[in-house]
């Protein structure tokens, strides 16, 4: 294989996700819907990509995990898999957040939307590539800065809703996520991101129990 072998993968929805990428081209990929079993299904599903690739651990050059938003504990398991990794096998490992991949390979000012549930919206703008700050904002609002005067391609599982309220344009994802995931961590500016993080824009949903202790 020519280029950097760099894999992707991504836990932070209902689906367990991984891919192969070489060059920037597509070595090989694998998506499963699932809502819950992630921690037992990620590193056997990475070993198939593998497999269909051709590769073996040692032979990644880069690894690449999506860091969120989304589900609480998914996002954890992808980075605990992702630091675990890096350390054994000596590989630096990048995150990237969900909504910078759903923007990857849309040029122009972009805005990524994402469901967060309770009537909310996790947010990003992105002009050329340059993101501005992602936000949790009300379903249907913008996020500061983003002006409804000046239309953005959207992008995210709300792109529907804003398209209805504000008249912009449409656009599925470039690359399937784990794909994208490994794609933007093959980006030039990629090599100095920190190690990978939950990237959390809300708290935990959990809390204390009600009942005093003993």
């Amino acid at each position: 294989m020519g280029g950097r072998l760099i894999l992707g993968f991504d836990t932070s929805a209902a689906h367990c996700a991984a891919a192969l990428v070489c060059g920037g081209q597509l070595v090989a990929s694998r998506v499963e819907a699932m809502d819950k079993g992630q921690a037992e299904r990620l590193l056997p599903l990475i070993e198939d990509v593998l497999g269909e690739g051709g590769a073996g651990w040692h032979d990644l050059d880069t690894l690449a995990v999506g860091t969120g938003p989304g589900n609480f504990t998914g996002v954890r398991i992808a980075v605990a898999a992702a630091r675990g990794l890096a350390l054994a096998l000596g590989r630096p490992a990048i995150g990237v957040t969900t909504l910078r991949a759903l923007a990857f390979g849309h040029p122009g000012p972009v805005l990524a939307v994402m469901d967060a549930r309770r009537d909310q919206a996790y947010a990003q703008a992105f002009t050329d590539g340059m993101p501005a700050s992602a936000a949790l904002i009300p379903a249907g609002d913008l996020p500061e800065g983003a002006s409804p005067n000046r239309p953005r391609l959207l992008v995210g599982d709300l792109a529907p809703l804003y398209a209805e309220r504000y008249g912009w344009p449409m656009a599925a994802l470039a690359r399937p996520l784990a794909e994208a995931i490994a794609l933007v961590a093959g980006g030039d500016d990629a090599a100095a991101a920190p190690r990978p993080a939950p990237f959390y824009l809300r708290g935990a949903d959990a809390a204390p129990p009600s009942d005093p202790p003993p």
